[in-house]
């Protein structure tokens, strides 16, 4: 992994990865790991050192999903998008919860070569889920975008930020492709609510996941390979400038366009995506 970090053409990638996981995650409230992960993979698929690279991406995407979330949650507060009333149930959740999903996601079942590709196994079956969703969402001709409607509960918080945080912490994602439907769902925002309240959450919750995560991250080395946080931090570190930079265009695009063509986008990368991470028999990514 150091040759290819050193590869001109792998850091020109890194910056185009980041220039899309800041756009999509800033205008769609997800933090940009569902982007970075899949597209760190794809990137060093051409990598043939056995080490177990899926703890690595995750941990290295979920610094860069601080680094997306906060611009992004500031263009949102401007634009006074932000619903305290949901924030303070959801929150406390899950920030419990993403605690919870990184100590599950260090289990020895997910350790090692094979631990890895089940988390990355999981992470394709929850991007199936944001497809759904997001086609879904294509469907809908006549949204709500007003607040009459609402239905924010603590119990109905609560749910919505146990679920996020959850998600998060196992994956490495940050977790606002499921927040940003279970608030459409169940306390009844409108989209543009739901997304600016997941970016918020996510710059918390993110950081600490992240701190966990990479302090832990050192035990899934293997006998052939070592991975510590360091290594996270320089791949975060080539992400982050140009993820920070998509993350404020992004969030800005949320409250000036219509987001039907970002949708149409976003369900192609989450397709390739999904199937980058299920590890089929036949990949075209493989090398």
């Amino acid at each position: 992994m150091s040759l290819l970090l050193s590869d001109p053409v792998v850091l020109i990638s890194l910056v185009l990865l980041g220039v899309i996981a800041g756009i999509l995650g800033g205008m769609l409230g997800v933090g940009g790991s569902v982007v970075m992960i899949p597209g760190l993979a794809i990137l060093f698929s051409f990598d043939r050192t056995p080490e177990p690279n899926q703890h690595l991406f995750q941990a290295a995407a979920m610094i860069v999903n601080v680094i997306v979330s906060v611009p992004a949650t500031l263009r949102h507060r401007k634009a006074d998008a932000l619903v305290p009333d949901a924030l303070m149930w959801m929150l406390p959740a899950s920030l419990v919860c993403v605690i919870a999903g990184v100590w599950v996601s260090n289990l020895p079942v997910f350790e090692g070569a094979d631990g890895g590709r089940w988390l990355g196994r999981l992470l394709a079956v929850f991007l199936v889920y944001v497809i759904v969703m997001n086609v879904q969402k294509l469907r809908d001709k006549n949204p709500a975008e007003n607040m009459d409607g609402r239905r924010i509960t603590p119990a109905t918080g609560s749910a919505v930020g146990a679920v996020m945080g959850s998600i998060a912490g196992l994956l490495g994602v940050g977790g606002g492709a499921i927040a940003v439907p279970l608030q459409q769902l169940l306390l009844k925002l409108p989209l543009r609510n739901c997304i600016a309240n997941s970016s918020a959450i996510i710059c918390i919750s993110a950081t600490i996941g992240a701190i966990y995560k990479n302090a832990t991250l050192a035990q899934h080395a293997n006998g052939t390979s070592h991975i510590d946080w360091r290594m996270s931090l320089v791949i975060a570190a080539m992400l982050a400038p140009t993820a920070w930079a998509g993350a404020r265009l992004g969030a800005s695009l949320t409250h000036s366009l219509p987001l039907r063509q970002v949708r149409l986008a976003f369900i192609a990368l989450m397709a390739v995506a999904a199937w980058k991470m299920a590890a089929l028999p036949f990949d075209p990514f493989s090398g």
